[in-house]
This record gives C-alpha cells, structure tokens and sequence, in this order.
C-alpha cells in the first residue's frame, strides 16, 4: 500500500461498483463520486465519442465539486455493427439483446479520462478509449434465459458479466487491456497515473 500523504486525492467518478473494484487492486487510496450527468447519447454521434465525452463530462463535473484533485472518468459504450447498445434494464431486454448478439461480435469501446486540476499540472487531461472485440457463442433461447435469470446482468451494456457467469456465452475476446471490458482500463490508467508521479512500488 502507498502512503496516502505521497500523492494528492484521487477520485473516482463512478456510481459502478465494478469501476470501484477494479481501481482497488492498485491499492492506491481512492475517494468514489458518482457523477451527475445526462448520459444520452448525441444525435449522428459515433459509438467511441460518445464514450470519450461522458468519461470526460463525469471527470469535468467530479472536479467542480472536488478540485485539486486527480479524477478519473470512465464510460463504455457497446456496438453491433456499429449501433450503440445500450444497458438493457430489464430481463426482457436483456434476452432481446443476447438473441440479436449471439453467434456475433460486438466491439466494446471503454473510454477512460484522468482529470488533474491541481495548478501547474504537467498533463491536466489525459484520454484513451480502449476497444475490445467480443465474441458471443450461438446458445439456444433457454440458455440464454436461464444465464439472464441466474445473473441478472441488467446495468450492463451488452447483458452479460465477463467477470461472472456471462463468460460462458463468449467465445473469444481480443483487446489490449484485460480489464477494459469491465468498464475501467486498469493498463491505460496506470500510465496516465505515472505521468503524474504517482508511484506504485515503493519500500
């Protein structure tokens, strides 16, 4: 664990307790905001900016609460042939959307924003969007529903939890970064973090 006195505040503007698990393996001290902003995506807006913009939206109003601090926005948008799909809400939704994705590849883009409002700051915003394309394996309808009624994946965009039960509907996954898919990249993050001196490994 790195000394909390080393480094400024670090926030993570989140209200998924996904996000909030996986920025705890970096075992850095972290304060969670969940941010409060309109989500919808724009009108001919593309699936990687409309991703990009929220991690940047949730970072920027994090920091007007919180300044002088590191925040780190996040936000993750799913496409099947280029459509967006969204967070499916309900069990019939969800089923709605395996059907349509089942025996397909649906690319993941997860943006990631770190937000430095510190003055003087070397590198006041850093931005990445991370793609990840995902494989679904072509199950029958009862599989599919079964899986739903056991995890109820319902706040994930895409109806399924790589990191539980949901890998069983995937065949393949080809990224760069692992932990993308689940909504924060830890690999990206740990870069920008660097740029701005935070050290991980210390004695």
């Amino acid at each position: 664990m790195t000394d909390a006195a080393s480094f400024p505040r670090i926030i993570l503007g989140s209200s998924s307790s996904y996000r909030k698990e996986l920025l705890a393996r970096l075992r850095l001290p972290f304060d969670v905001i969940a941010p409060d902003i309109d989500e919808t995506a724009l009108p001919a807006e593309s699936p990687e900016a409309t991703a990009m913009r929220l991690a940047e939206q949730k970072a920027l109003a994090i920091s007007a609460l919180a300044p002088n601090a590191l925040v780190i926005g996040s936000d993750q948008v799913a496409t099947l042939d280029g459509i967006q799909i969204g967070k499916p809400g309900n069990h019939a939704n969800a089923l709605a959307q395996l059907q349509l994705m089942r025996g397909r590849e649906v690319i993941f883009h997860t943006a990631l924003c770190l937000l430095d409002s510190r003055p003087g700051a070397r590198y006041p915003l850093q931005m990445e969007n991370v793609q990840t394309a995902v494989s679904f394996r072509d199950l029958p309808d009862a599989e599919l529903d079964a899986y739903l009624k056991i995890e109820q994946p319902y706040d994930c965009a895409g109806s399924a939890r790589n990191e539980g039960l949901g890998i069983a509907l995937i065949s393949a996954i080809r990224g760069t970064d692992p932990t993308a898919l689940t909504g924060l990249p830890l690999i990206a993050l740990t870069a920008m973090l660097r740029q701005t001196g935070i050290p991980f490994f210390q004695n």
